[in-house]
């Protein structure tokens, strides 16, 4: 049942999301900044290294100019923590009165979609940057004049999350929270 009525009460999902606290959507959002940039950052590794590992079988000159594909890879989760630390700026402490008042809830809301517009924009970065890292690797193992070429494309992957972190400052500048009486 999405909806009963209860003494004049409405219940739902709507109204119960509603009930939250600003503060709760504040520090889901940062932790979704950082974790699922991490994660990103680790899957987007693991593609690569396993790769390079198996690649470096067969020519293993290629195994140290290709570790710049995991730095890449890495860069993920920077990327994430950076955000994360600015968002926990953000954070200001209100009275229970005002906690609910529209600022506050339009803060609470504004960290929480920054959150997880990093988040989910370095995810996919991240596995853009290791499967492009992992072409570079394989490729590079076969013909070494492929690695600058291959290496170009995954800096334009790598700008993907870059992308997602403007859009992720820019939302956060919305989280103004009420000043104190």
């Amino acid at each position: 049942m999405s909806a009963a009525v209860v003494v004049g009460v409405t219940t739902s999902w709507a109204s119960a999301l509603a009930r939250i606290s600003p503060y709760t959507y504040s520090a889901l959002g940062i932790a979704i900044a950082i974790g699922v940039s991490v994660l990103g950052a680790a899957w987007g590794i693991y593609i690569t290294g396993s790769s390079l590992i198996g690649a470096a079988i067969k020519a293993p000159r290629i195994t140290s100019k290709n570790l710049i594909s995991v730095i890449f890879c890495e860069a993920v989760a920077i990327y994430g923590v950076i955000v994360a630390i600015i968002l926990q700026t953000k954070l200001e402490s209100v009275p229970a009165s005002q906690l609910y008042e529209p600022e506050s809830l339009r803060a609470g809301y504004a960290i929480f979609a920054s959150g997880i517009i990093v988040g989910f924009a370095n995810l996919v970065c991240g596995l853009c940057v290791g499967i492009i890292g992992s072409s570079c690797a394989l490729s590079d193992a076969q013909n070494s004049s492929l690695f600058v070429k291959i290496l170009v494309i995954e800096i334009f992957g790598s700008a993907l999350g870059l992308f997602g972190v403007i859009v992720g400052i820019i939302m956060s500048a919305q989280a103004t929270w009420p000043a104190k009486a």
